[in-house]
């Protein structure tokens, strides 16, 4: 048996061009939507990720304003810059780009961000939300997932989801969005015990841990779709937290890359969207 992969590139690629037709009519109604990503410093990772989402953002017809400030930048320099953003009525959308330099306080900038403009849903607001039952703005990774398992036909409801990883941007987002499409969610971390014979259990098993290779075949059971979220470099090249042998024990398997990274942004474009949406309603 040979997993099944589950085309990100394709799957979001289909969702951006119904984002676009999305813009297309607010633009006949002279709206615009807006997404301002504030960079603080120059992490590479986070400068790639950056412009892959300006980019995008102007495929579908999105105004991408990247705010950038220096590495040495003072909190109260970036929390000024969020209060002008959620004052700007053409940005629907705000993001901070993590991870922040040390001399920030991360949590106070995300705090800082109008929970109506929290397009990437970290807003503890958004994220009581979220565990509420109500899902409105949701972190982009964990809408990418769900996206993706809609896409493929993948049942959810009446599943074991077992998520190794808990996270604020991943981990605990899709656990939530996974209980809500009735699966039964097991959340598995760094203190959780015997984890490889708690995967095994999991008809649905999403890998956001941040360690190369760390699922093996022994974690999954036969037919388990599996979702790596792992974007890891070694020797040179982006690997997930899933080892390439697990294509002959899953039935279905995102690659890496090409199978969550497309989703996410996807999901981003489409909630800035959502809330240029919003704006129109609201005249």
């Amino acid at each position: 048996m040979t997993a099944t992969l589950l085309d990100g590139k394709t799957t979001a690629r289909t969702w951006r061009a119904a984002t676009k037709a999305r813009v297309d009519q607010l633009r006949q109604a002279a709206i615009t939507p807006g997404l301002a990503v504030v960079l603080v410093g120059h992490d590479p990772a986070s400068e790639i990720y950056v412009r892959n989402k300006a980019r995008q953002a102007e495929q579908v017809g999105i105004t991408s304003i990247v705010e950038r400030l220096p590495e040495d930048t003072t909190q109260a320099a970036v929390l000024a810059l969020v209060d002008r953003l959620n004052h700007d009525p053409h940005v629907d959308g705000i993001l901070v780009q993590l991870p922040l330099p040390v001399q920030l306080d991360e949590t106070a900038v995300l705090l800082a961000v109008a929970p109506a403009k929290d397009v990437d849903g970290f807003h503890p607001f958004n994220l009581g939300q979220l565990w509420s039952g109500h899902p409105d703005l949701v972190p982009a990774t964990a809408a990418g997932i769900m996206a993706l398992l809609e896409a493929y036909q993948l049942p959810v409801a009446g599943k074991n989801a077992v998520v190794l990883g808990r996270s604020l941007i991943v981990g605990r987002p899709v656990a939530a969005l996974l209980l809500a499409a009735d699966a039964t969610v097991t959340v598995a971390h760094s203190h959780t015990q015997a984890v490889e014979k708690l995967a095994q259990q999991a008809d649905i098993l999403i890998a956001a841990v941040g360690q190369a290779n760390f699922v093996t075949p022994a974690f999954v059971k036969p037919g388990a779709v599996v979702i790596d979220v792992g974007t890891n470099r070694v020797a040179g090249h982006l690997v997930g937290d899933v080892a390439a042998e697990v294509a002959s024990q899953a039935g279905y398997l995102t690659p890496v890359p090409g199978g969550v990274g497309p989703m996410t942004i996807a999901a981003l474009l489409s909630q800035t969207v959502d809330l240029a949406e919003r704006r129109q309603q609201r005249g």
